[in-house]
């Protein structure tokens, strides 16, 4: 089980909050499924200058620890065409 308060990478494209895969987020809460499904983690995004921009709730297959032989990016949440 990972733990509270460590950093992780989402596994999937959540665009309705403008996330992609890759993107890192702290992992705040656990979150047990009330019927019996995948259970799921609460997550917390931050800007790249430390603001927080969202809160989401996805299962646990949504989610990769950090690797260690990666580098952060940034890039804008805004869409350009």
């Amino acid at each position: 089980m990972l733990e509270l308060y460590q950093r992780v990478a989402l596994g999937c494209d959540l665009p309705e909050y403008h996330l992609k895969k890759g993107d890192v987020a702290m992992l705040i809460d656990y979150v047990t499924h009330p019927t019996g499904g995948e259970d799921g983690y609460i997550l917390e995004i931050f800007n790249a200058v430390g603001e927080s921009i969202a809160v989401v709730t996805v299962p646990q297959s949504a989610i990769e620890p950090l690797p260690t032989n990666a580098v952060l990016a940034v890039r804008s949440l805004v869409e350009t065409k």
